[in-house]
């Protein structure tokens, strides 16, 4: 990347119709990772997440055209290759790398998810005879590497003699990608004059992992043009892959897509929220009227990721050390910071899974005139009985809080926007506002605090 502010990868692929797989998901993964992606496209596929309808192939001199063209103006870093279906298109191919001595990673891709087949049979000879040689790292799956190699894996010291196999076809290194073993997914990097290494990651069990081998290749290109070395650019590829497959989308009727852009997603979502928790914290602290809705356990206020991202407490804004009444004024303990609050977090979760789009919740003291106020303001209100808690609910823990929004949600018949309960032997009672974000919650608190408030005036 000499002369250049962001490095420059070239994918020469097909392109996936169901923007899952190929030039699609090298794309989204390029610009992940903070790379600018340029294009070569072998092939237009009509496919979906249940198969692939139809395969166009682009000529063989077109692909070479389009890589004349971006490699003579912009240039390129590093460049990989998914599906090239033909001995043609992958002479082309070859020759471009040569030519303009194209740092190289190669994903053999042969099959589609749905088991339909790029690549013909023929070419599998020109792949292993004209591009392995000349790339830096080639990543085949389990089935690719057997075909490359001609052995039987079916153990990682299997996936490990056939990475040497191909090896031994050119190529400076060979990832075997584990996936399909049994166990954890271990891929093994098999570099010429050094020992195996092995990646572990869990298995992720998902249905949506379309692109993972095209995201995989993308990352490790991403990563050598960003400097890194062969071993903790495998990794970060794997780390990489891991986090799409875990926020994968769950669309079609067949095998969904991963996530690529998860991780700038993620982020982006949990700067918006930490701004907007100061926003609603500023107009908390602000008012003279909501002191008077402090419980004796305090407040707390909490915004979670949206549902596809949220997981856990972790992905919950809080207040670490909650808001509490200083001298009639509400102050906050802490700056908003994810996992503060598990308490709320749980409530905001469980309201999650009925209605997504309420992200956010604040605990306020119960009484009365409060219920009162919120249903004045035209507030759907609901509540539980934890002295009805089941005996296997109480002993499972973190169970309470989730069982109680449900029995809440079941009563009205629809998610409201006040969930109190009156306590139970060493509870103290509660109402918990909900709403889409922290400041619209924190608006309807102050709304219910002018009332309160009022009310309490001689």
């Amino acid at each position: 990347m000499v002369g250049t502010l962001i490095p420059r990868v070239l994918t020469i692929a097909g392109s996936d119709s169901g923007g899952g797989a190929g030039i699609e998901a090298d794309l989204k993964t390029f610009a992940s990772l903070g790379v600018h992606g340029l294009v070569a496209v072998t092939a237009v596929t009509a496919q979906n997440t249940i198969g692939v309808l139809g395969v166009h192939d682009v000529p063989p001199q077109f692909v070479r055209l389009q890589i004349d063209a971006v490699v003579g103006d912009i240039g390129v870093d590093t460049a990989k290759t998914g599906m090239l279906s033909s001995p043609s298109i992958i002479r082309e191919v070859a020759r471009a790398a040569s030519d303009y001595r194209l740092r190289l990673v190669v994903d053999p891709v042969m099959v589609s998810k749905s088991g339909a087949p790029l690549m013909r049979r023929e070419a599998v000879t020109s792949l292993r005879e004209r591009l392995l040689p000349l790339a830096e790292a080639v990543t085949p799956n389990l089935d690719e590497a057997e075909a490359l190699s001609g052995l039987r894996i079916c153990s990682v010291d299997d996936a490990i003699r056939a990475g040497g196999a191909i090896l031994d076809l050119g190529p400076k290194a060979v990832v075997v990608k584990g996936g399909h073993l049994p166990g954890d997914a271990v891929d093994i990097l098999c570099i010429r004059g050094m020992p195996p290494k092995t990646f572990h990651a869990g298995r992720l069990e998902s249905g949506a992992t379309h692109g993972t081998g095209c995201t995989f290749s993308s990352a490790l290109a991403a990563y050598l043009a960003w400097g890194r070395t062969i071993t903790d650019a495998v990794k970060g590829a794997k780390d990489f892959v891991s986090r799409a497959i875990a926020y994968g989308l769950h669309i079609g009727k067949g095998v969904g897509p991963v996530n690529p852009p998860a991780i700038l997603q993620i982020d982006a979502e949990r700067y918006r929220i930490i701004s907007t928790m100061r926003d609603a914290l500023a107009i908390i602290e602000s008012s003279e009227v909501l002191a008077c809705l402090s419980p004796e356990v305090q407040i707390n206020l909490v915004m979670a990721l949206p549902k596809h991202f949220a997981r856990g407490p972790d992905d919950v804004c809080g207040v670490a050390g909650r808001i509490s009444n200083v001298a009639g004024r509400l102050r906050a303990a802490s700056c908003p910071a994810f996992g503060a609050s598990r308490h709320m977090a749980a409530v905001v979760l469980a309201v999650m899974d009925a209605d997504p789009s309420l992200r956010s919740a604040m605990n306020i003291r119960y009484s009365e005139g409060i219920l009162e106020a919120a249903r004045s303001l035209g507030l759907k209100v609901s509540s539980y009985d934890r002295r009805a808690e089941p005996q296997e609910v109480k002993l499972a823990e973190g169970a309470s809080i989730p069982w109680g929004v449900r029995e809440a949600i079941a009563r009205l018949g629809a998610v409201p926007d006040i969930i109190f309960h009156e306590g139970d032997w060493g509870k103290e009672p509660m109402v918990n506002i909900l709403g889409r974000d922290a400041v619209e919650v924190a608006m309807t608190a102050l709304r219910i605090g002018r009332i309160v408030s009022q009310a309490r005036e001689p």
